[in-house]
């Protein structure tokens, strides 16, 4: 069953089209990737489904609801979980209060487990945001997110800027989570790493869709993969 539906979508920024019609769906308990050069369209998809942005055609379906001009904390409150490009951690607040600030329940992720998830984060609860390295804030964003306990998990460039260690742990964690049967969405530039994560693929190359296809596909034609990407 497909949890989130993206059909025909369009967006922009004022008299500025960005999203000429683009169509993917994720289905319960899967991994599928937006890729993409920057300025192609892919955070402009995240703000669409979010709420942050409004289509200005299309629709997106989220465990059969529509939720295409839904605000973002209709959005949240319906099962789907940001970690924003940036991270956007509130840096005057500590570890603890950025996770708590984001709790909601049911469901099986609070405090404890958070911490239990990135035990870093738990030597580190006293922190203010502001005092964290790169890494540290990928994983208190990562855990803010999963504070909401969503259906789906949506990461806006999950490892952009990390060291190459860090990067790494991050990817095991998701791996983790997909495991779980959390369903996520990820946007990056590392295909590699993606290749060996994710059950589908979508690539954006000026607001629409170019390519998409499985696992399996993206190994096969990797190299018009490549070719959109410019790498």
């Amino acid at each position: 069953m497909s949890l989130l539906e993206v059909n025909g979508l369009e967006a922009g920024y004022g008299l500025s089209q960005v999203l000429f019609g683009v169509d993917f769906s994720i289905d319960e308990g899967e991994a599928a990737t937006l890729l993409g050069r920057n300025g192609m369209g892919k955070t402009t998809t995240v703000r669409s489904i979010m709420g942050l942005l409004k289509p200005s055609g299309g629709q997106v379906s989220f465990n059969g609801r529509d939720i295409t001009r839904a605000a973002p904390y209709r959005v949240g409150q319906a099962g789907i979980g940001l970690v924003p490009e940036g991270r956007q951690i509130f840096p005057t607040l500590s570890v603890e209060e950025n996770l708590k600030a984001f709790a909601r329940s049911p469901g099986k992720w609070d405090l404890g487990k958070v911490y239990a998830f990135f035990p870093r984060l738990q030597e580190r609860r006293r922190n203010l945001g502001s005092q964290l390295s790169g890494g540290e804030q990928q994983m208190l964003a990562i855990g803010r997110a999963l504070m909401t306990n969503p259906s789906l998990l949506i990461l806006d460039e999950a490892t952009e800027g990390l060291a190459p260690l860090i990067r790494q742990e991050i990817w095991a964690k998701l791996a983790f989570l997909k495991t779980e049967g959390q369903a996520i969405l990820v946007i990056d530039k590392d295909i590699d790493a993606l290749a060996g994560f994710a059950d589908r693929h979508t690539v954006l190359n000026k607001g629409e869709v170019v390519w998409s296809g499985s696992n399996a596909r993206l190994t096969a034609e990797a190299d018009v993969v490549r070719s959109h990407l410019h790498i």
